[in-house]
């Protein structure tokens, strides 16, 4: 790769559990990341919730390190844009500041209020494949105004992070179009949003906590505000680019943008992303989106909750050997449990693993399903365990390919960025039980790339996404499926299918009693 040439642009992903800024030249040429972290609290099962104070912090330590370890002159950064992880809920006041804590898109609280949504069978859900999710705007938003009428009462703003930290750097108001799109009930098709929908659910005045304007995806926001550009260390002639949700904005990184190619953004969960010519409305993952990312393109979603944070919470609480001895050899507590997940057999000899733990987005749709593991035998260690969050999180994974093939979704191949291609073992595993390839790009941080492709049109150096994902992203790594695992993993993904019919109504009643404890 040559060095990076003026100008640059800036990506932030604005993330789960950090905030990661990247500089990049308009060649998709990486300069300089830097990361930071922040935590995320769960007051009760099933809840999720983050200062929203500590985005902008971390928003502002970032660019300033970024732009003091790149050299580069303020003048020469043209443009930035965010991704944020979507559903993240904040209700802000009239001064512009946080009123409570955010809501986090793995907060699945709502779930009574998303089942009164879906009861409404108002025709705008049918672009949500007519079942609506705890995760998403509106639910949260009633969830509030039922529990908390005094935060809802002063709310100016309802809206997400990448609307608020915006505002925050532009003084500007708008939705994303992205966002909206796919966890706000509006659709394109249909002018928009459903007043009807709205007053069913008894909340028709949060149409006027919402910002009035919705940009699309690329289009600029505005320059930064003179004291906000002082703050970051950048020029005021930097323009503010609307961006996307996290995912999508790893799907331009990851260039699939084009019919037969999934997008496989691994992190703290896991999303797919398919990009149709057509509406495919038979799935049970979310979507049909119409125009999300780009006019005139459809995008189906599948997503699976908890993975990477399966993978975290497992050494966090079960690993503390692993990771004593990763300090004494200086490595990490990840790569000793892989090597030994690797010598243990597909199917980690009879263990099935619902990956589950925060509920299923897709294709069951079910925020009280939670985490199984069943076939534990005196012979099991935590190698064993550790291969089976793998193989669990795969199987999660071909299920909604699965719901996808039987819409009408033809998959070919699979693009892979995020925390879980770090690890060799995950990814072969994912394509051994999928029986597909899949590609890793040379910049892995593809949301972070994705943002900087956004922030490079919208300042007008390339025409569009499809032009610059095609300019900006190379691929780096193929990873082939093994056709001799394909018999075992058949069995063993037949196994996590059934399981879940059998356990249903013993999660369901778990969940519900440990909420009405509450």
């Amino acid at each position: 790769m040559t060095d990076p040439t003026p100008p640059y642009v800036f990506g932030i992903d604005i993330g789960t559990q950090s905030l990661r800024a990247g500089l990049f030249d308009l060649e998709g040429r990486p300069l300089v990341f830097v990361t930071r972290e922040y935590p995320v609290r769960h007051p009760r099962p099933g809840w999720a919730e983050q200062d929203p104070g500590q985005w902008w912090d971390a928003l502002v330590t970032t660019v300033r390190e970024c732009v003091k370890r790149s050299g580069v002159e303020p003048s020469e950064i043209v443009a930035l844009s965010l991704d944020n992880a979507s559903c993240t809920v904040v209700a802000i006041d009239a001064g512009g500041e946080p009123l409570r804590p955010a809501l986090l898109w793995m907060d699945v609280r709502a779930h009574d209020q998303a089942n009164r949504v879906t009861a409404t069978h108002d025709p705008i859900l049918r672009y949500v494949g007519n079942i609506e999710s705890p995760e998403w705007m509106i639910p949260k938003a009633m969830w509030i105004k039922e529990n908390e009428p005094e935060v809802y009462g002063q709310a100016d703003k309802i809206v997400e992070s990448i609307d608020w930290l915006n505002y925050k750097l532009t003084g500007r108001w708008v939705g994303c179009m992205n966002n909206v799109t796919c966890k706000w009930n509006y659709a394109t098709p249909e002018g928009g949003w459903s007043p009807d929908l709205l007053r069913q659910l008894g909340v028709e005045d949060l149409h006027d906590r919402w910002p009035a304007e919705i940009l699309p995806v690329a289009e600029a926001v505005g320059p930064l505000l003179p004291s906000v550009a002082e703050t970051l260390g950048l020029s005021p002639t930097t323009q503010v680019i609307q961006g996307a949700i996290d995912a999508y904005a790893g799907s331009i990184g990851l260039d699939t943008l084009r019919p037969g190619r999934l997008a496989l953004i691994t992190g703290s969960s896991t999303c797919h992303l398919a990009v149709s010519e057509e509406a495919l409305f038979d799935s049970m993952s979310w979507g049909p989106y119409p125009d999300a990312v780009v006019p005139g393109l459809w995008i189906l979603e599948g997503g699976q909750v908890s993975t990477g944070s399966i993978v975290k919470w497992f050494v966090d609480q079960f690993a503390y050997r692993e990771q004593l001895e990763a300090s004494e050899r200086d490595t990490s507590a990840y790569e000793i449990l892989d090597k030994d997940a690797s010598a243990i057999p597909p199917g980690s000899e009879g263990l099935v693993l619902l990956d589950y733990w925060q509920g299923n987005r897709s294709p069951l749709r079910d925020p009280l399903a939670r985490g199984v593991v069943w076939g534990l035998s005196l012979k099991h260690s935590r190698a064993h365990v550790f291969r089976a969050i793998y193989e669990g999180t795969a199987y999660g994974t071909r299920h909604i390919l699965e719901d996808l093939a039987n819409a009408g979704f033809e998959c070919t191949e699979m693009y892979a960025c995020g925390g879980g291609t770090k690890s060799e073992l995950w990814m072969q595993i994912h394509a051994d039980v999928c029986q597909l390839p899949i590609f890793i790009p040379e910049v892995q941080e593809a949301m972070t790339l994705g943002s900087a492709i956004c922030a490079a049109v919208g300042s007008g150096h390339y025409s569009s996404l499809a032009e610059a994902a095609e300019q900006m992203v190379r691929v780096e790594t193929k990873v082939e499926p093994d056709p001799s695992m394909k018999e075992v993993y058949d069995f063993y993904f037949q196994k996590y299918v059934a399981s879940y019919p059998q356990l249903k109504d013993l999660m369901h009643e778990v969940s519900t009693r440990l909420e009405s404890q509450d």
